[in-house]
């Protein structure tokens, strides 16, 4: 390390002295209902699969099959020599299981929403954007150069006001919320949303990253939940948590799609989705479709854990999807909580300040369709004889 760069070791030692430093732990296995970090098997409740398909048998297989049929990589962009025929059986299969006429595949749901928000606005419009949007959203409407106005959250009356108020700023007009708030578990209310698009001629843009797999039939999404289909014009998620694998796509109109092809940089500028994450999100498709015996048990599962960490006196905030948020506020509690269950063989990561607001500090518990019942008892009798020990219950 040079002087130059002392600087960074300062920083990090202010974040331990304030409760904020999060260790990263190392996984040694595949994920599931259980992981093994240091040697150790341990109760895995912070992982985003939400319907155990990153490890699921016939994914494993399709992945595979794909590698040894295409090869690890795809070996160019999309626009130059990457696409193959995996690429277009996925976006037809999206396009079909999301009611959309197409859809468009990016490497990662950053990627998607970075890629995406710049062709649809611009800086002679402008984007009415919810206060607690993902870090992707944020940075895709700063690439946009579009105007921004930022509404309360899940606030309609606060959002028609901002339309009032700036609508006219724009040639183009777009609203962006999640679907699924990644933090709390809340759903935004996108039939007032589309509502108001339509009033006041503004695009509806959905990031329904924690929705797929979670909401609507057969974890068709948050659209599906709400009945919007043909009233959403760009719906957007990412394959890296209910589908088990990696990438992202955005889906809407024919057009629309068409345009993202000749416009959106990560689609011209970076190498395309490897063959074997390409075909794990296909087949995981194809078992959501087939089935969704695994949407119902991830539900059940959720609607066990709150239960009972509420019985027990915790704060589980406004969620109302599987996320569960243990509100601890205290951010050195927060820690000293993790670190007590990891002790003993629960891996629930914390959640502090910049990731969520300052005195808002939780762990948020993921809970999945891989979940026993006995984990789901075990991860309750943990929580609250440590909760109670440690005094934030």
């Amino acid at each position: 390390m040079t002087k130059r760069t002392e600087w960074a070791a300062t920083e990090i030692e202010q974040l331990k002295s304030e409760g904020r430093y999060i260790p990263i732990r190392t996984i040694e296995s595949a994920q599931g209902a259980h992981v093994t970090i240091e040697g150790k098997s341990m109760l895995n409740l912070c992982s985003n699969n939400y319907l155990g398909l990153a490890n699921h048998p016939e994914v494993v297989k399709a992945a595979l099959r794909a590698i040894e049929e295409f090869g690890v990589g795809a070996g160019a962009v999309r626009s130059i020599a990457g696409t193959n025929t995996l690429h277009m059986k996925v976006e037809k299969k999206l396009a079909e299981f999301k009611n959309m006429d197409s859809s468009i595949v990016f490497q990662g749901g950053l990627l998607a929403n970075s890629g995406t928000i710049p062709v649809m606005v611009g800086k002679e419009d402008i984007v009415f954007s919810e206060e607690l949007n993902h870090a992707s959203i944020i940075d895709g409407v700063r690439l946009s150069s579009a105007k921004r106005s930022m509404y309360r959250h899940l606030d309609m009356e606060d959002l028609e006001s901002k339309l009032k108020e700036n609508r006219k700023e724009g040639k183009k007009a777009m609203i962006i919320s999640d679907g699924v708030f990644s933090m709390d578990g809340d759903i935004a209310p996108l039939d007032r949303i589309t509502e108001l698009g339509e009033k006041y001629d503004a695009m509806i843009y959905v990031d329904d990253a924690h929705g797929e797999g979670v909401l609507g039939s057969h974890g068709r999404g948050i659209v599906d939940h709400f009945h919007l289909h043909d009233r959403v014009d760009l719906e957007m998620g990412t394959f890296s948590k209910a589908l088990g694998t990696m990438g992202g796509f955005s889906a809407g109109s024919k057009s629309l799609i068409d345009l993202l092809h000749q416009r959106a940089r990560p689609f011209l500028f970076s190498s395309a989705l490897n063959p074997g994450d390409t075909a794990a999100v296909l087949k995981s498709l194809e078992i959501l479709e087939r089935d969704d015996s695994l949407v119902k048990k991830l539900w059940k599962n959720s609607t066990s854990l709150k239960k009972g960490l509420e019985d027990a006196g915790f704060n589980t905030g406004s969620s109302k999807t599987p996320i569960t948020p243990v509100m601890v506020g205290d951010e050195k509690k927060t820690l000293e909580l993790s670190s007590t269950l990891y002790k003993e063989g629960v891996f629930a990561s914390p959640i502090v300040f910049p990731t969520v607001a300052k005195g808002s500090a939780r762990i948020r518990l993921m809970p999945s369709a891989v979940h026993s019942s006995e984990d789901i008892s075990t991860a309750i009798e943990k929580f609250t004889s440590i909760g109670k020990k440690i005094g934030v219950i």
